[in-house]
């Protein structure tokens, strides 16, 4: 029943979302194509804070909203190159970096051959009958020449390879900030969802190895469309900052918060029973419900926010999606029964669950 309500309650939600989108584009009189309804529906569906900056400042500007813009807007923001893309291309530029030395290496291989073989024809000549001073002293000047040949060499293979290396330790650094970028929500600064899907796998399976429990936190900020009608998108940004600060700011080293999407949050808690699970949701309920919102542009309070969160514990063998499903019902019972609550499975009453 649990993941049943779930499903019907995320269905509710993204039909909201299809119904919004649907009216901004027919108040502006705009053609519902696929390409411009995705468009839409991510901005209304707040899942994109780039796009939905750069909606809101055309938005301000009186901006019409032409067919040339819908798809200028599109290609940047929903078909924009993907992570993927760029890691690629520094993936190309480190295997140029490794063919340049590969290089360097094979010409300085070479070049010592070269200089074995003029050492072994000079003491060839050398061990040969006893020579004149003036031939012994070209063999001489032979060697000399050919010593300081290979210095030179040897002096220029050094900076080469220490340019190269410095090249790609910051191509190394370029991929390791793409990687945190493709992993961090842009908006509040914590994991997001794609982060959220890693950690949880690999914490599942961690949890699986060693017998140790493993919670999952569900969290969403109450009564979160009304804020952005009321005050704006801006003021709802600030709302899902103070949420994901709270998070961030609650969790111990080994735990991972992160934007699970929209005004919703979750929060993996490895080596965590239940009970714990349940105390540190609330610690963060309390926090947030201590924090004053305030207008930056006025200063004025504009009120209090609130979370409503829902725990369960991992059930060895169970399917990610059925164990996320879980905490999500306890988090819709949490909202059922008067929000700014957080309800734990085991006092979770299903009969109770309703869509909020």
């Amino acid at each position: 029943m649990g993941d049943g309500l779930a499903k019907t309650i995320d269905k509710k939600r993204a039909d909201e979302f299809a119904r919004e989108a649907l009216a901004w584009l027919a108040a502006r009189t705009i053609s519902p194509i696929p390409q411009n309804f995705e468009l839409v529906y991510t901005y209304v569906a707040n899942e994109n804070f780039e796009l939905r900056a750069a909606v809101d400042t055309l938005l301000a500007s009186g901006c019409v909203f032409e067919s040339s813009v819908m798809t200028t807007l599109y290609e940047r923001y929903i078909r924009s190159p993907s992570d993927g893309v760029a890691v690629a291309d520094i993936g190309d530029k480190v295997h140029q970096e490794l063919d340049i030395v590969l290089q360097m290496l094979e010409s300085a291989g070479r070049d010592q051959n070269s200089y074995g073989h003029t050492l072994t024809a000079v003491s060839g000549q050398l061990g040969d009958a006893p020579m004149s001073e003036k031939a012994a002293k070209v063999l001489i000047d032979k060697v000399v020449v050919a010593t300081r040949g290979m210095e030179a060499r040897t002096k220029l293979l050094e900076r080469q390879l220490q340019a190269s290396s410095h090249e790609i330790s910051d191509l190394r650094d370029r991929l390791e900030s793409v990687r945190h970028e493709a992993l961090t929500d842009g908006l509040t600064g914590i994991p997001n969802r794609k982060a959220f899907d890693i950690g949880l796998s690999a914490a599942v399976e961690r949890a699986h190895e060693l017998g140790e429990p493993l919670c999952l936190m569900m969290v969403d900020i109450d009564h979160f469309k009304k804020v952005n009608d009321a005050w704006g998108h801006q003021t709802g940004d600030q709302v899902l900052r103070l949420v994901g600060n709270c998070l961030s700011e609650n969790v111990k080293g080994r735990d991972t918060a992160a934007r699970y999407g929209g005004e919703e949050f979750a929060v993996i808690l490895p080596q965590t029973d239940l009970t714990g699970a349940f105390s540190v949701a609330d610690q963060i309920r309390k926090k947030v419900e201590s924090k004053k919102l305030v207008k930056k542009s006025s200063g004025d309070i504009l009120g209090v926010i609130t979370v409503s969160a829902g725990v369960a514990l991992y059930r060895p063998g169970e399917p990610l999606e059925e164990f996320v499903s879980r905490a999500d019902t306890c988090l819709y019972d949490a909202k059922a029964k008067g929000r700014n609550r957080v309800i734990g499975e085991t006092e979770l009453n299903t009969a109770s669950v309703v869509a909020a």
